[in-house]
């Protein structure tokens, strides 16, 4: 039976700005669960509501309304938060250590012994790929090198779950690439990750699960396997084409037509349409140069549910 590391219920959080102390409600209603050995996708646009979430989880700021709970502990609590590693969004590195003083202080402050926190800090900076510079002034690294810093942090404690906010912020795809293989091996050494990412195909490689915010509500969440698997599938047909009889007869029985010379390409919505449309296509002596199934992405399921949503319809502002 599987275990719930993190469980959020009806998740609130009201901010007041201004002189006005105008309410704004940055998360509203926001539930999920994370269980026990899963890589869990945080995913929504800027000012959905990800970091918001993320700040109540680790106890950084109080919740409106509704409760979550670390381990079966409710948040805040030091002892759950013992357990967890964090990298925020930004992490600040104090200028005036290095990557080896700041991971041995983080390392101290989450209960590494004294007599293991050397051997610790080499291996997780070894890990995370910044070894070779583990002795200079944090004030000359690179963005990239700062974000390996805070993610060795994050590792120094041994922790069972990882909550990770944009952890690959600031990377080049080598850096990426580590990052992802970190986090499986991390996976497999019998850790859970959380993490925020704007990279989707990030997302799609690695998560079990994943959840979508849009205006600080979740408009997606469930087995990434089972959202794309149950999206409709389109199939994509290309033949070779003189006349446009072919185009009329689709675009009259609803299909999308998009033709570039004497090349059309035709988006059939729904496997059952799909013999019908090639039965006509060689009734009609075409040549058929392509016939592929295309299952809806991650992308394509982002886009639909938090982006095309809340776009203003054309002509309209605000």
């Amino acid at each position: 039976m599987t275990e719930a590391l993190i469980q959020v219920s009806q998740l609130r959080k009201e901010f007041r700005h201004g002189l006005l102390r105008k309410r704004v409600e940055a998360v509203k209603n926001v539930s999920f669960e994370v269980q026990r050995g899963d890589i869990f996708g945080f995913l929504g646009p800027n000012g959905a509501g990800k970091t918001t979430t993320i700040k109540m989880l680790t106890g950084l700021i109080s919740p409106s309304a509704g409760s979550a709970a670390l381990f079966g502990k409710p948040v805040p609590s030091p002892e759950a938060m013992g357990h967890v590693g964090f990298l925020p969004e930004n992490p600040y590195v104090y200028p005036y250590l290095s990557p080896r003083e700041f991971v041995e202080m983080c390392g101290r402050l989450s209960g590494v012994s004294r007599r293991s926190i050397r051997g610790r800090t080499s291996q997780v900076l070894d890990l995370v790929g910044i070894l070779y510079a583990a002795d200079r002034p944090v004030k000359r690294l690179s963005k990239g090198m700062l974000q390996r810093t805070g993610l060795a942090a994050a590792l120094v404690s041994d922790p069972q779950l990882l909550i990770l906010d944009e952890p690959m912020s600031g990377l080049d795809p080598v850096g990426r690439k580590e990052v992802r293989d970190l986090i499986l091996a991390e996976r497999a050494a019998g850790r859970t990750i959380f993490f925020s990412t704007h990279i989707l195909t990030d997302v799609e490689t690695l998560c079990d699960r994943v959840t979508i915010l849009r205006r600080g509500e979740v408009v997606v969440s469930g087995a990434l396997g089972e959202l794309l698997r149950d999206a409709a599938q389109r199939t994509e047909l290309v033949v070779r084409s003189e006349s446009d009889e072919f185009d009329h007869w689709c675009e009259a029985a609803g299909h999308k037509v998009e033709r570039v010379r004497n090349q059309v390409t035709v988006e059939i919505e729904g496997k059952e349409k799909v013999q019908h449309v090639l039965r006509h296509a060689l009734s009609a002596n075409l040549e058929v140069l392509r016939l592929m199934p295309r299952h809806e992405t991650l992308e394509d399921l982002f886009v639909r549910e938090a982006l095309e949503s809340v776009r203003p319809a054309p002509g309209r502002t605000g």
